[in-house]
């Protein structure tokens, strides 16, 4: 099944794509955002994506290969903005997205260790080619600092607990599987809340993504530089799926003054009951919020 992204209409109706202009996808996935704003945009809109996974490079080359010299594409952290867009020989672009998190295909593969729906190795990383594994850190972490982790990116009321089972479990042998991180947390005391379907190992698997692919640092290192390459009149759109990212995001667009933004979205908007319902992953989380950089000459 082709992968279609999340809130893709409301991307497309926020960034306005218009032919000859050129948008930067700093998450470019499977592609699905990327191909509704190329089509918006032709004959000769650009764009250039990034994604630090080469599996979704891969899969957004192929999908996109219709589109031929009017996409490039780098597998880099959306935070190398600069450095990507100067290879490319741009100097600003006309829109800029970033669609945060996990993709369907990235937690439907047991072997990338996002998910505890099935076992696999306790991986996390959006790169698998180098860096720290989530494996690595449960079991070298010293304890406050895996405490500190879960309680703070999971928001996890039972952080030292969990912390402690793991330091228990570790003693007698190597963490190494999604399973056997996720009944370890379950013995640490996370439990389903009632009327709630969510599995009890989810803050922790989530603490733990971010802390691997350092997805707050990179997002606090993006914010500031994105409005430099936006240009007059240009547009951003962000989409988050926890409160953490949208905090940021939220408190980045309010630190923007009249002068250098227009806020677009006073509120984030959120998917509709159809799209939620047609959805299996992320979508229902999802916070859309946008601006447009002032003109230059207001």
């Amino acid at each position: 099944m082709e992968h279609w992204p999340a809130l893709a209409d409301a991307v497309v109706e926020f960034l306005e794509p218009k032919s000859g202009g050129i948008y930067f996808d700093g998450t470019v996935g499977e592609g699905g955002h990327a191909e509704a704003i190329l089509k918006r945009s032709g004959p000769d809109g650009r764009l250039i994506g990034t994604d630090v996974d080469p599996q979704a490079i891969d899969s957004a080359r192929r999908r996109l290969e219709v589109f031929q010299n009017r996409v490039t594409l780098a597998q880099a952290n959306y935070r190398e903005i600069r450095e990507v867009l100067a290879s490319a020989g741009v100097k600003e672009v006309n829109g800029i997205l970033l669609d945060l998190g996990v993709s369907s295909r990235q937690l439907d593969d047991p072997e990338r260790g996002f998910s505890f729906m099935r076992s696999g190795p306790l991986d996390m990383r959006m790169d698998q080619e180098g860096g720290e594994t989530a494996s690595d850190l449960v079991n070298r972490a010293p304890l406050p600092v895996l405490e500190k982790i879960i309680g703070t990116l999971g928001e996890e009321p039972r952080a030292r607990r969990i912390a402690g089972a793991i330091g228990e479990a570790r003693r007698k042998k190597r963490i190494e599987t999604t399973g056997e991180l996720a009944a370890i947390v379950a013995r640490g005391g996370a439990t389903r809340r009632p009327g709630r379907s969510r599995h009890p190992a989810t803050l922790t698997f989530q603490a733990l993504r971010l802390a691997v692919n350092r997805e707050l640092e990179n997002l606090e290192t993006f914010l500031p530089l994105s409005i430099q390459f936006l240009s007059p009149r240009g547009r951003m759109v962000l989409i988050s799926y926890h409160s953490l990212e949208d905090r940021l995001v939220k408190n980045f667009f309010k630190s923007l003054s009249p002068g250098q933004a227009k806020i677009l979205t006073r509120t984030p908007l959120r998917p509709d009951a159809e799209e939620v319902s047609q959805s299996r992953y992320r979508t229902r989380s999802a916070r859309l919020r946008a601006l447009e950089k002032a003109d230059e000459e207001a």
